[in-house]
């Protein structure tokens, strides 16, 4: 205890000093703490007595720093920035009244959508923003309190919860299957039309890799509709346009209305899984925590 009360005590000491020597003054470090310029002066005294060492050399109406002075000032300014920038962005969060998700137009679409009422009806007051982008942003540093990746759910510097297996398999809408008739194997698949996703950033599997997976790897594929979204990908699927991969946790609900058959059957389990993220060097706020249970435990029904 009384380490951590010393400890304490030279914090607050280094804090003061810092001002002092940032400012080369002890009136203004006294206004920007919002202290008496006689505490500061003494505050200085005492770390200097602590450190048995001269910081400032004083003379009528100005200070400068010495040697050791100079050193300890390089040693701890940065620091006690990085810890004053940390603070502020903390408290900016705590004081958010929304929470923003970063994820994929897709996911939004067709996975959150229509959950919200559910977010709605169990949390009334918490205002979720959906942010969506052909990119996986840096949540901390865009401000972003929740997202969604695909990955091994080892991304450094950020929890991660495993919300589903990456389980990819080809849909196609039911009109589209009653005019191509049945596929007589996987192989067959390869000479029908195929709707790719070629997203510009995110790397995603192929058409390629899928065949690949099941044993076919020097298979050529025809041309087909490229798009570089999942959303887009998907209502081309839904009006015919094609086959197109299905990610399980996106079109199980697609499939369930009828809207998509899933070719099951020729499943691919990646190793993969959708996570949902948040960085580890900051807490979570309120709000931000009640999103995260909701959506895990939503996944977990």
């Amino acid at each position: 205890m009384l380490r951590h009360s010393h400890l304490i005590q030279n914090s607050r000491l280094l804090i003061v000093f810092e001002a002092a020597a940032r400012l080369q003054s002890f009136t203004r470090a006294a206004e920007e703490l919002s202290m008496q310029q006689p505490s500061v002066s003494g505050s200085i005294r005492q770390l200097e007595e602590n450190l048995n060492l001269r910081l400032f050399d004083r003379s009528h109406r100005k200070i400068e720093l010495t040697r050791a002075g100079q050193r300890l000032f390089g040693d701890i300014a940065q620091p006690l920035g990085q810890l004053e920038d940390s603070l502020h962005a903390v408290r900016q969060q705590g004081e958010l009244d929304y929470v923003t998700l970063s994820t994929s137009t897709a996911f939004s679409y067709y996975w959150l959508m229509p959950r919200v009422p559910d977010l709605r009806l169990k949390h009334p007051d918490i205002d979720l923003r959906m942010l969506n982008s052909d990119r996986d942003p840096e949540l901390a540093q865009d401000d972003i309190s929740l997202g969604i990746r695909l990955g091994k759910g080892d991304w450094i510097g950020y929890e991660a919860v495993k919300l589903a297996e990456e389980i990819i398999y080809p849909v196609a809408s039911p009109r589209f299957l009653d005019g191509v008739g049945a596929l007589d194997g996987i192989e067959d698949l390869s000479t029908r039309r195929l709707i790719h996703l070629e997203e510009p950033v995110r790397v995603r599997p192929t058409w390629s890799q899928w065949f690949g997976h099941h044993g076919l790897d020097s298979i050529t594929l025809p041309r087909g509709l490229r798009l570089n979204d999942y959303a887009l990908v998907l209502q081309a699927a839904v009006s015919g346009e094609g086959y197109a991969f299905g990610w399980d946790h996106i079109v199980r609900t697609m499939i369930e209305r009828g809207l998509l058959v899933g070719l099951t059957d020729w499943a691919w389990h990646t190793g993969n899984g959708a996570y949902l993220v948040w960085p580890k060097d900051r807490p979570l706020a309120p709000k931000a925590e009640q999103v995260r249970d909701w959506i895990v435990e939503t996944t977990a029904d």
